[in-house]
């Protein structure tokens, strides 16, 4: 028997690959492991944890199914091979649990199901009801209607986006290693663990992650990072570990809340043991058991900023210059972009949409931010109501207007400036560090890029909002 639980009760999901659904080679169901995650589903629920199963593996059965060797080809080929196999993959699942007498219900998404905010808001009703009522959801990507542009990629990338939407504790991603490596550890005698992550942003470098996965699997280590990535801004303690002992996840659970408050893992030798606390007078050491995990924010996301972050595509890009990066990555920034911190905009699209946000460098000066900004940016700064230029100076000419406007208030361009605004376009790289919601389309955002907020009644004929670009999430830090 188990021993018992410690801390509170926790909402966890569970992410199983295709390659621990079903054999490599002849395709046939995997049941002892699939047994085995049965079960600790199960003993979970009896310790009082909701838990949600985000099963691959639809292709795989599809392919056992009418006997084909090999994924094919054409998206319509695998979409007809995911339509046969989930009907007999989720008869699977049902059959197991109901041995155990667990009720399961299937949940299949697309991101365009959950692009949409009315639909991403029925979707976490659905399953948060579905946990009320003590049943186990099995969520899986709907490959029978997917289309490139709206899937998810991978299941490891849904399940950090489902572990979000449901505002998990734990995200297990189950694998055929037991934990992230520095190295293929099937390959490299000297590959060695890693017990636990901080930042996936700084572990990349650390790791090789190319030479893992399975042919009927679509992901590999890269794509647990991702998922890693997602989920931990979101809040999710997010671990790695063997499927081949899924009922290590219970003990990894038992093991990582019996930490005493305010104690802290580090990194480095992995030694430290947290202690069972339910005798003070008798402390017993807890074994680790074989995982890898990566320490949730210590300032998470907030729903809205998670949804913006990870399940929209963006449709365009907004290029801002330094300053504004600078600003929008501090946390009292609220995520508002002011069209004054804008240089560019790449792409075409409408108010509303998901935007990328974006900083362009030059290549020579490495990390350093182009100066220009300085040039073709007004700073805020300004007072709200221009005085410089007269009013009755000011015609209904928009083209006027913004003339005026630039050649009265823009800073003095220097020798520096020039210099760098002479750079051809080929010098400048644009990377991707955010993302954000636009509160005006491509046009007019870039009609009055540059410019003090004040501008926008008159340039655009309205003004719904000062920011640009709200609910901006900086993953990229300056």
């Amino acid at each position: 028997m188990a021993r018992p639980r410690h801390g509170a009760s926790c909402t966890v999901v569970i992410k199983l690959g295709t390659s621990s659904i079903v054999h490599e080679k002849t395709h046939q169901p995997l049941l002892s492991t699939l047994s085995a995650v049965v079960e600790t589903v199960v003993h979970l629920r009896a310790q009082g944890h909701r838990v949600v199963l985000v099963s691959s593996g639809a292709i795989g059965v599809g392919l056992q199914r009418m006997d084909m060797e090999s994924r094919p080809k054409s998206l319509s080929g695998k979409q007809a091979l995911a339509a046969i196999g989930q009907g007999r993959l989720i008869a699977l699942w049902d059959n197991l649990f109901g041995q155990l007498g667990q009720p399961i219900a299937q949940v299949l998404l697309t991101r365009g199901d959950i692009s949409d905010r009315t639909r991403y808001l029925n979707a976490v009703n659905t399953l948060q009801e579905l946990l009320s009522m003590g049943v186990v959801p099995i969520v899986n990507e709907n490959d029978t209607v997917s289309v490139s542009e709206i899937k998810f990629g991978d299941n490891d990338t849904l399940s950090a986006i489902t572990s979000s939407m449901i505002h998990s504790d734990y995200l297990f991603l189950l694998t055929d290693v037991d934990g992230l490596y520095t190295s293929n550890p099937r390959k490299d005698p000297k590959a060695k663990a890693i017990q636990v992550v901080s930042s996936v942003q700084q572990i990349r470098s650390q790791v090789s992650t190319s030479t893992l996965g399975t042919s009927l699997g679509t992901g590999g280590m890269e794509t647990k990072l991702i998922a890693a990535e997602i989920a931990t801004a979101a809040g999710v303690t997010t671990v790695i570990t063997s499927s081949r002992s899924p009922q290590s996840v219970f003990n990894i659970i038992e093991y990582n809340n019996s930490f005493h408050s305010g104690s802290s893992m580090s990194g480095g030798s992995g030694r430290s043991s947290p202690v069972h606390t339910s005798n003070h007078q008798d402390l017993i050491p807890l074994p680790r058991p074989p995982h890898t995990i990566f320490l949730p924010s210590a300032t998470p996301l907030r729903d809205l900023k998670a949804w913006t972050s990870h399940t929209l595509a963006p449709s365009g890009s907004v290029i801002i210059d330094h300053g504004a990066h600078v600003v929008l990555a501090k946390r009292e920034s609220g995520g508002r972009l002011l069209s004054a911190g804008v240089i560019g905009i790449q792409g075409v699209f409408a108010s509303g949409q998901a935007v990328r946000i974006c900083v362009r460098r030059w290549k020579g000066c490495g990390a350093q931010e182009e100066t220009i900004a300085r040039v073709e940016t007004v700073p805020e700064t300004q007072p709200t109501t221009p005085t410089i230029v007269p009013t009755a100076s000011i015609t209904s000419s928009v083209s006027s207007l913004e003339t005026m406007a630039m050649s009265t208030i823009l800073p003095a361009v220097t020798e520096s400036d020039v210099v760098l605004m002479e750079k051809p376009d080929e010098d400048w790289v644009i990377e991707e560090v955010g993302r954000g919601l636009a509160n005006y389309n491509s046009a007019q955002i870039d009609k009055v890029k540059g410019l003090n907020s004040s501008y926008m009644p008159q340039l655009l004929g309205y003004a719904d909002s000062e920011y640009v670009v709200e609910n901006v999430t900086i993953r990229v830090p300056p």
